[in-house]
């Protein structure tokens, strides 16, 4: 007798499931963030909807740097766009799978759609569970729904804390356990070490611009190496 395939509510709790374990690195990385955008100088409700809107971390941590040393917003707007070019790499992934899905669907799964809720729900869209989509939304939900409630109390802390104190060592520390764990071939640790020395290179330039021009270079010089190695 076949089992009976999963429903809807089934999928979606799955992927709910998935996503759960990724809080452990999210929630802290929410709270650091809250307390960095005020002491920015971004209002508290501007720093809690930019989580809504914006609902990108490494992106909002950019941007309150970005406000803080009083950038023009052009650049503001260069500068987030160039960190979230990844996610059109996510999408180009998951599309196939999702191409017969309704707009709205596609539009709702579009902005939940990010790092960590894209690997929670990959290798079930990949083996062709059921529901995929359903999974998908099950992990970009429950990671949204961290996502701002971490970042409510780091406003709500931020609040009562000293304006001068240094939260802002724990952005690159926050980052630096994100990718070390991927640098796991030699093409990723070259354009990793790339990225650093550039940053260090270019860290007098006003306005966080060297930031800007490393993530450019590592990416340009990504594409080198990517196209090298194919056959």
């Amino acid at each position: 007798m076949t089992a009976p395939t999963p429903g809807r509510g089934a999928a979606f709790l799955l992927g709910v499931r998935a996503l759960l374990p990724m809080h452990l690195g999210v929630v802290p990385f929410g709270i650091i963030y809250g307390v960095v955008a005020l002491q920015s100088g971004i209002p508290p409700l501007a720093a809690v909807l930019m989580s809504s809107v914006v609902f990108a971390g490494s992106a909002q941590f950019l941007l309150a740097q970005l406000v803080g040393a009083g950038a023009p917003g052009l650049l503001m707007i260069g500068a987030v766009g160039l960190v979230n070019l990844r996610h059109v790499l996510y999408s180009a992934s998951v599309a196939p799978m999702l191409r017969a899905l309704p707009r709205r669907w596609k539009v709702l799964l579009a902005y939940l759609l990010t790092d960590e809720a894209y690997a929670a729900a990959i290798p079930h869209l990949m083996s062709g569970a059921a529901h995929g989509h359903w999974i998908l939304f099950g992990a970009g939900f429950a990671l949204w729904a961290g996502w701002q409630a971490a970042t409510l109390v780091g406003v709500v802390l931020g609040a009562h804390l000293p304006a001068d104190l240094p939260f802002d060592f724990a952005l690159p520390l926050t980052f630096i356990a994100i990718v070390v764990p991927l640098l796991v071939d030699g093409r990723r640790i070259a354009v990793a070490v790339f990225a650093a020395a550039l940053a260090v290179l270019l860290e007098a330039w006003p306005y966080k611009l060297g930031l800007f021009f490393a993530a450019l270079g590592a990416l340009m010089l990504a594409g080198v190496l990517a196209r090298r190695s194919e056959p």
